[in-house]
């Protein structure tokens, strides 16, 4: 049986790397669980959209910097 591979389609663990940040920081700010924004990161589940942009807010960079590109695909 073939494994299937995980899309990576949110940046956040890419990001908060750069911004020097934590999963524990980022679920404080948005009020969600640690094991969510883990869920987040590892791209096991997504963000919505309002919280994406939220996210973008915290950052100060643009939403579409947060997801990946479909350009390159």
């Amino acid at each position: 049986m073939e494994k299937k591979s995980k899309i990576n389609l949110n940046r956040l663990r890419i990001v908060l790397a750069e911004k020097d940040k934590t999963n524990r920081w980022l679920a404080d700010q948005l009020g969600v669980t640690e094991g969510t924004v883990s869920k987040w990161v590892t791209n096991t589940h997504q963000p919505p959209l309002e919280t994406l942009y939220k996210i973008s807010i915290l950052f100060k960079m643009d939403l579409r910097e947060l997801v990946e590109s479909t350009l390159h695909k």
